[in-house]
């Protein structure tokens, strides 16, 4: 990844055969929930509903700061 703020979804040499995907533990059980996988650098996101499609790719900078602005309250809804 080029830059530490990057996400995509475009082609990518990273192998998912291995990922460990994580579900939060706020999700009760049922599939309406992305799942995360830790991939050294970078983490991939994909949605529990369609694991068939493509992930996203996030540096850890991007997730982490995504993670803290949702757990402060500054993304979400109001």
């Amino acid at each position: 990844m080029a830059a530490p703020h990057e996400v995509t979804a475009a082609p990518y040499d990273v192998d998912l055969a291995y990922a460990q995907w994580r579900k939060s533990s706020y999700s009760g059980g049922a599939n309406d929930c992305v799942e995360v996988a830790q991939l050294g650098q970078c983490a991939a996101v994909r949605d529990s509903k369609d694991i068939g499609r493509r992930p996203l790719l996030v540096s850890n900078v991007a997730l982490r700061t995504l993670i803290g602005g949702i757990a402060r309250g500054l993304i979400g809804e109001p």
